[in-house]
């Protein structure tokens, strides 16, 4: 079975990475592990320079992976844009509950939209939208979180995507 996706969408400084940021933590206590994947769409350079990985990477190496005790990156070349089922299916194991995607507006994924009302609203299909989130009262068929409701937010996406029990627990 594929790991569900949902996706947080809204426009730049909307508050989205605050609000996903909150969120993991209750979801995390009711026991769901959870992997994010975050859209840069103006690129991103996450390897610091001078850094060994970097001096690999700059070397001419497709993929770096840098390991330690309990962690691991990787730094891979892409030939285009990826999907979040895309990456889900090729970077992260069946053992998550639930991926946290930040941005894919346009994909078919559900959505919670972001809204503030001093950044604007971002134009977003009614189909698939799970809910918005939003510090100005807005009237839609879904439903409609404050900002700070933190553990609404939590609770929807618990109701919506129940967490499935992982033959790897005990």
């Amino acid at each position: 079975m594929a790991v569900p996706i949902v996706s947080f969408v809204g426009r730049s400084n909307s508050g989205k990475t605050t609000l996903i940021e909150r969120v993991i933590p209750e979801l995390v206590r009711a026991g769901y592990r959870v992997a994010t994947v975050k859209h840069a769409g103006h690129g991103f350079d996450l390897d610091t320079e001078g850094k060994d990985s970097w001096r690999h990477k700059r070397a001419g190496a497709s993929s770096v992976i840098v390991m330690s005790r309990g962690s691991l990156a990787m730094f891979a070349d892409v030939p285009e844009e990826m999907k979040v089922e895309e990456i889900r299916d090729q970077f992260l194991d069946g053992s998550y509950d639930l991926i946290i995607a930040e941005g894919w507006k346009s994909e078919g994924y559900l959505k919670i939209v972001v809204i503030r009302e001093q950044v604007g609203e971002v134009p977003v299909s009614p189909d698939g939208l799970l809910a918005v989130v939003s510090d100005k009262p807005i009237d839609l068929p879904v439903p409609v979180l404050d900002l700070n409701d933190v553990t609404g937010v939590a609770a929807l996406i618990i109701k919506h995507f129940p967490r499935v029990t992982h033959e790897l627990e005990p």
